[in-house]
């Protein structure tokens, strides 16, 4: 099956191959001889009753600093590709829920991965909350005196925006911290939105995993080892991913999600598990693959487009795009 594939992403000329998730798919779906085009956020347009996209054909190489070649910049039909990747990263604002709503207009007779209403209903500090039971205690409010309140009852907790990305924002607040009244205000100051607040996690000291769910499935995962003096693990603030293994509880925690994964069309997932707890679903734009390859786990970008040529596949046949606007 030869697929065309449009990909919405960040600019290209920026990503690191050695780590950029979107590469290795880019890389793995040209191996199998489907068409690539690439396109910016900014890029996409609705117009009667069309979404358009000024998309330019893409062919990618494993090679440092000269990863990628761009043709020349054409007016294209989305309703007439095959899939569109939907990966460009956070914050997840009102543009990348405006992109959702204008890529519902073509999914699923165009594949749409992941599933663009279920990605703008399925927040990564939100969506999680439908499963309590897995998750560390959890508050999320603006309402200062609940949050004091909770911080009362568990003393040592973890305060974050609701719609942050890459661990900006995140503080540990330890039992003696005096700054929780002018972190509450700082935040009130810059945002109407309610924080998540969390108990404190100890565990997190061993690593905070990173699971890839592919259609609902467990398929590897990578442990991030915050860095000394660091509550957090994201990698890009000094986090050292390490090999690992899924341990019974992971895989109790997938086998729990997954099946509403898969119903939802979130084909590409990655989660995030503290020692025995669920903590984030990320559905936006996962990372993870080429960490996991590094460090002896499988290439996960194989089943990944195994599973989006079998849904895309049972949509329509492969279509040759149409130019023009």
């Amino acid at each position: 099956m030869s697929l065309s594939v449009a990909i919405q992403m960040d600019p290209i000329e920026t990503i690191d191959i050695n780590g950029d998730s979107t590469f290795v798919l880019a890389l793995e779906a040209q191996a199998r001889g489907h068409r690539l085009w690439h396109y910016l956020p900014r890029d996409l347009s609705f117009r009667d009753g069309r979404v358009i996209a000024r998309a330019r054909p893409l062919t990618v190489r494993r090679h440092v600093g000269g990863h990628f070649t761009l043709g020349p910049p054409e007016m294209l039909d989305l309703s007439t590709v095959d899939v569109v990747l939907m990966r460009q990263d956070p914050p997840f604002d009102m543009a990348y829920i405006t992109a959702t709503h204008i890529l519902e207009h073509i999914h699923p007779r165009t594949l749409v991965v992941n599933d663009p209403a279920e990605v703008r209903g399925a927040p990564e500090k939100l969506f999680v909350c439908r499963w309590p039971e897995l998750m560390p205690p959890t508050l999320i409010s603006a309402d200062t005196a609940e949050i004091k309140a909770f911080r009362a009852e568990h003393k040592d907790i973890i305060v974050k925006p609701l719609f942050g990305n890459g661990g900006a924002g995140v503080f540990h607040l330890k039992p003696d911290d005096e700054n929780l009244g002018a972190l509450l205000e700082m935040f009130g100051s810059i945002s109407r939105e309610p924080l998540m607040v969390q108990r404190y996690l100890p565990e997190i000291r061993e690593g905070d995993k990173r699971v890839i769910l592919v259609d609902g499935e467990a398929m590897g995962a990578i442990n991030r080892i915050p860095a000394a003096g660091e509550a957090r693990s994201n990698m890009h603030v000094g986090g050292k991913p390490v090999a690992t293994d899924l341990t019974p509880r992971d895989r109790e925690i997938c086998a729990a999600i997954g099946p509403e994964l898969r119903a939802r069309g979130l084909i590409f997932v990655g989660i995030d598990v503290i020692g025995e707890y669920l903590t984030e679903i990320n559905v936006t734009s996962p990372t993870g693959l080429q960490e996991i390859a590094r460090l002896g786990g499988p290439r996960l970008e194989a089943p990944l487009w195994d599973a989006i040529e079998a849904r895309a596949g049972g949509l329509t046949e492969p279509t040759v795009p149409a130019n023009g606007a």
